[in-house]
């Protein structure tokens, strides 16, 4: 199929931004348009030596950047928002060509880091002031909390959403005071680039935000060996070598992980509205999104209206190659990627479930294309029963009683995200608190979670360590500096004072205290 590149990503333009990326080794990675399979441009590998030079880079800089008072640092940010607004139609160009998404998809994720912006602009005056408290006597000591960055962190990002993640999780670092220094992944590298020459066009000093590309055992020990802190989004199996690694380097990490999201749908929902969620819980973005549902249970009594009606839905979603708003699904991010997936199904199927839709992937639409599937009678025997396929693959599941949907949708090492659907909303929200999971949504799928950049969005079980947004999607960034002060040495007997009389004194001290709430 002929598509043809957006006029904005000429390759002057894709020169300009891989010119960033540091490399003495002279090697490449090929960069290639996803649609088409040609290849865009000659990404540069990092050797350890760059990636040792850009931390260097970034902490030179990072030192003058956190000297700046907390009101010209935001500045840069109140710059950036509207660049970002006023370039989202070039960003949404980067993102399709890299990654292969439908344009709707693309645009969205252009809105992250806008999102972000506005978040801490507003939160991170007083999340970062200082905070004077009393100390251990009354009146004479203090205890004044003092917000300082942890240097340079580095911030591994995945092809899902690259811009997002890449540039988004690197704001509030950026606010607190950091340096940062971002690995994206090389089959997704443009639009992050792009996005840090919008930061620096707002402001942000040159070096402070440094780029190192490679494969990941390549790249990965060395950038967890020079940051203070690291920030990760991917699989569950590279997570626990970062989070190892970051252990044994005594620095903090902040890792989002797989899942295996379920979605469970109530006697009284709407099913109007749940096939709508349902279509995008599993073919947004493809299926390559971190918290989409894999697993849907239904009520057995409204299990065949269910799936009439989201196999009629699915089947009429318009699957192909565009830099428009006409398809409904796009392509996945690579050929290997679009094996594994199909990997996934046909070993369901050797096994004996049943696909009710889809199933094959689409050479005639692209190189890695694969139709929306429907699987029914997936057991936790089967690849994709307990593991994470991470594609436009979903299975249906019927279920008898709420605890018994409870129970399967909490039969999982993982726990990132979940959906619940009901007319009666205090009924769902009920069942919602019982499921395992960092994310639960009532009547949405992911949105709603991810997009209330006020709260903190992040996995439990296997499916991660810490959050994003919320206070701790700033604060995770920062070291805790505790400065106390004692205006008059009364901490202890006074010259020729009985140590009897000292203690009696100090215990009176103690029940006075307790009583008058002084602190």
């Amino acid at each position: 199929m002929s598509v043809q590149r957006p006029a904005s990503v000429t390759d002057a333009f894709l020169q300009e931004l891989v010119s960033r990326v540091p490399s003495t080794s002279g090697g490449t990675w090929k960069l290639t348009e996803v649609y088409t399979g040609e290849v865009l441009v000659e990404l540069p590998q990092s050797t350890p030596a760059d990636i040792g030079h850009a931390f260097a880079a970034a902490r030179t800089a990072q030192v003058e950047w956190a000297a700046r008072p907390l009101a010209d640092r935001l500045a840069v940010f109140k710059r950036a928002h509207a660049l970002f607004i006023d370039n989202a139609q070039t960003t949404t160009d980067l993102i399709q060509v890299e990654s292969g998404k439908n344009r709707r998809m693309a645009i969205e994720e252009t809105c992250d880091p806008v999102m972000v912006m506005s978040h801490y602009l507003k939160r991170a005056p007083r999340l970062l002031a200082p905070v004077k408290r009393g100390g251990p006597v009354p009146f004479l000591s203090t205890s004044t909390e003092i917000r300082q960055p942890k240097g340079v962190v580095g911030i591994i990002a995945p092809w899902n959403f690259p811009f997002a993640t890449g540039i988004s999780d690197s704001i509030s670092a950026l606010m607190a005071g950091n340096g940062i220094v971002l690995k994206p992944d090389n089959k997704t590298a443009l639009s992050p680039l792009y996005g840090i020459s919008m930061l620096e066009e707002a402001g942000l000093p040159k070096g402070l935000f440094q780029v190192v590309c490679g494969e990941g055992p390549d790249v990965g020990p060395t950038l967890i060996d020079n940051a203070n802190y690291v920030m990760f989004t991917g699989s569950t199996a590279t997570g626990r070598v970062i989070g190892e690694r970051a252990g044994r380097n005594l620095i903090g990490c902040c890792l989002e992980l797989g899942g295996k999201n379920p979605m469970i749908v109530l006697e009284d929902a709407n099913f109007d509205e749940v096939v709508q969620g349902a279509l995008f819980g599993a073919f947004g973005n493809t299926g390559q999104i971190c918290m989409h549902i894999e697993r849907m249970y239904l009520p057995r009594s409204r299990y065949e209206e269910f799936k009439t009606r989201f196999v009629a839905a699915t089947e009429a979603l318009n699957l192909g190659a565009s830099y428009d708003f006409g398809p409904d699904v796009g392509s996945l991010v690579s050929p290997e990627h679009k094996e594994r997936v199909q990997s996934h199904v046909e070993d369901a199927v050797a096994k004996g479930a049943t696909v009710v839709t889809g199933g094959k992937a689409r050479p005639d639409l692209g190189p890695a294309f694969f139709e929306p599937t429907i699987l029914e009678g997936v057991t936790k025997e089967m690849i994709s029963g307990t593991l994470e396929t991470f594609g436009p693959v979903v299975a249906l599941y019927a279920y008898d009683t709420v605890d018994e949907a409870v129970a399967l949708a909490n039969d999982t090492d993982y726990g990132l995200n979940a959906s619940v659907w009901g007319g009666d909303v205090k009924n769902a929200c009920l069942v919602g608190r019982r499921i395992e999971s960092g994310n639960v949504n009532v009547n949405d799928i992911l949105a709603t979670a991810f997009a209330s950049k006020g709260t903190p969005s992040g996995g439990v079980k296997q499916s991660g360590v810490g959050a994003r947004h919320g206070d701790q999607g700033l604060l995770k960034y920062t070291d805790v500096q505790n400065l106390a002060v004692l205006k008059k040495q009364v901490m202890g007997a006074r010259p020729g004072q009985d140590y009897d009389a000292y203690v009696k004194s100090m215990l009176s001290g103690l029940k006075m205290m307790r009583k008058t709430r002084i602190r």
